[in-house]
Formats: structure tokens, C-alpha cells, sequence
């Protein structure tokens, strides 16, 4: 019905018609995308309170969680993507969004430190400032699924000092540090000194943390560094490359970890410290990453999308590459 036209007549409401009175009325938007979403969430939720028979007192306690998570929300933590990685909701969507054909780099979760201000610097220059951190050097290569180079990517890089805390969390930040921006030389490299990554228990005194406990899990990260690449006509990435053996590599709190995304480090020998301009015997992380184009990944994401719908016995047409129901 159009949003001009005079609302549905609701039924006589009770706890089984609800839910269709519910859509009729959200369907009076234009946008078919939006009242699907809608019909969908509303199903669900209304699903979920009869089938958990959702008590007042939860759901004022809901509501209540939620309100808090967004007061203690600000420019540099947002406790709301907290909340979505610990539901292991961001990676799902950014599986969804971002399949990987098998060979190229698999995604991770964005996380809630990543920052616009980080310096740009050149290639094989420092993006660290902590002198208690333990040096690594970073030798890495862009290419594409058939080992071709990608020049010009940006390349956004960030990770924690050697407390295990972004710049962020730290009320005496002047500047940025342990982050960067490079981009990708025409063979598709760029190097980087920077810290070995550490674990570090994500922000655990706000609504998250308490829910966290409540559930009987730790708040702990694996040690890792954070990537995002950019270059338009690619599919953008993001992702993080985690330490091998890191007590946390298999319970990380925010569903991080991927086996393709779990790497060793070595040591740097005499010519590539000499060369690299960093003291012998540190750590050294060499990763090639491989991005896949924006039309690539389209397919692979239609298909996925047209191929879970069958299973779920859904009618539906790709718009704009989304799902919208199938109207005869």
C-alpha cells in the first residue's frame, strides 16, 4: 500500500496476530528492500519473545543494556561494534558481504580502535613510538589471484603498544601511533617496521564487559595486527593476521581468528637488518595478501545469496545485489 494512501485496519491484537498486523503495517514503504528487512526482524524478534516467553522484567533489562551501551559510546570506543563482535555478528556480516575465493585473503572483524587520523608514511619507514615494544619488521606484497602485483592499494595498519592498548585508550594521546597508512609500490609491496603484537583483553568495565561475565567468557584477543586495503575496482578487505601458539588463537572473544589468517614469525638475519635499517634477530613478518576485484566478488556473493535462499525454500530476486521477495 502507498505511504499516501490510508493506513491497514489493524486486527484485534493478540500474541498470534501481532506479528502479520506488525508488517502490514511497516509494508507501506516504497522501498522493498527496507520492508523485507523489516518483515524479517520483526518475525524474528516477536519469534524469539514467544518462544523464550520474554519476561517484562528482561526486557526492561534489555533495553536498559542498550541504552547504557550507547552512553558509553564516544569519538574513539564504540561500545555498539563491541557488541556486534562479541555476537560474532561482524564477522558474519562481513562473510556475507566480502566471500573470498579460495586463494585470496580471508576477512576479519574491523574492531573498534580503527581511526581516520593515521599518519601516512613511506615505505619501510616506523609507525611505532614505544620504546618498550619488542621490534618487527614487516615485509609484505599485494597481488591478485594470479600472483600480479596491485600497485597504488592504501593499506591502513594499526595494533596495540606493548601494554596491550591502542592509542586510543590512553587520555594522554597526543598523536597517533602503532598505526599507519601506506601504499602499495608498483610491485605491489610495502614494509613497515612496527611492535610484535601482544594479547589484550578488549574494553571490559562498560555494558560488554559485564555481559561477557555474566556468560562466563574472557575478554581476551589474540595478538595480532590489523590491515584494511583499498583501491577502487578491488573488493575491500579487511583483515588481521594473528600469532601462532597465542593462548587465545582458539577462544578469541570477538570470533577473529581464521586458520588462513594464523601466521609464524621469524627472525631477521644480518643483510635484512642491515638493509631494513633494524637491530639483527628481530622479529620478522613476511605476508602476501591477495585481493580479489569488486566484480569477483560480486558473483561469489550472489551466488552464495541465490544458493542459501533455495535451502531456505525462499522466493526471492537479487536487487543491487541484496534479496527482495519474488512478486508474481
Amino acid at each position: 500500500m502507498a505511504a499516501d494512501n490510508a493506513p491497514p485496519v489493524l486486527l484485534d491484537l493478540t500474541i498470534d496476530n501481532i506479528t502479520p498486523n506488525t508488517i502490514r503495517i511497516n509494508d507501506q514503504s516504497s522501498d522493498a528492500r527496507l520492508r523485507y528487512l523489516m518483515s524479517r526482524l520483526v518475525t524474528h524478534l516477536h519469534d524469539f519473545a514467544r518462544e523464550t516467553r520474554l519476561s517484562t522484567d528482561e526486557w526492561v533489562a534489555a533495553i536498559g543494556f542498550l541504552v547504557s551501551t550507547g552512553q558509553i559510546c564516544s569519538d574513539v570506543r564504540n561500545e555498539f561494534i563491541l557488541l556486534s563482535d562479541i555476537l560474532g555478528l561482524s564477522l558474519l556480516v562481513d562473510s556475507i558481504n566480502h566471500p573470498k575465493p579460495a586463494g585470496s585473503t580471508e576477512g576479519s572483524v574491523l574492531g573498534p580502535f580503527h581511526t581516520h587520523d593515521a599518519p601516512t608514511i613511506e615505505n619501510g619507514a616506523s609507525m611505532t613510538s614505544d620504546p618498550e615494544g619488542e621490534p618487527m619488521l614487516a615485509l609484505c606484497r599485494v597481488v591478485d589471484p594470479n600472483g600480479k602485483p596491485v600497485a597504488g592499494v592504501k593499506v591502513d595498519i594499526w595494533e596495540t603498544d606493548s601494554s596491550g592498548h591502542y592509542d586510543v585508550q590512553h587520555a594522554d594521546r597526543s598523536a597517533p601511533s602503532e598505526r599507519c597508512v601506506m601504499v602499495t609500490d608498483e610491485d605491489g609491496r610495502f614494509n613497515f617496521q612496527g611492535i610484535k603484537p601482544v594479547p589484550y583483553p578488549i574494553p571490559h568495565d562498560g555494558p560488554v564487559g559485564k555481559l561477557l561475565q555474566r556468560l562466563g567468557r574472557h575478554c581476551w584477543r589474540p595478538a595480532h595486527v590489523h590491515f584494511m586495503f583499498e583501491k577502487k575496482g578491488w573488493d575491500h578487505l579487511i583483515t588481521a593476521l594473528y600469532l601462532r601458539g597465542d593462548p587465545y588463537e582458539t577462544s578469541d572473544a570477538v570470533f577473529g581468528v581464521k586458520k588462513s589468517l594464523v601466521i609464524d614469525l621469524g627472525r631477521t638475519d644480518a643483510a635484512t637488518s642491515a638493509k631494513h635499517n633494524i637491530p639483527e634477530g628481530s622479529w620478522l613478518l613476511e605476508q602476501e595478501f591477495v585481493l580479489v576485484t569488486e566484480d569477483e566478488s560480486e558473483r561469489l556473493r550472489d551466488q552464495n545469496a541465490i544458493n542459501a535462499l533455495k535451502q531456505l525454500g525462499l522466493h526471492m530476486k537479487l536487487v543491487d545485489h541484496l534479496p527482495v521477495p519474488e512478486v508474481d
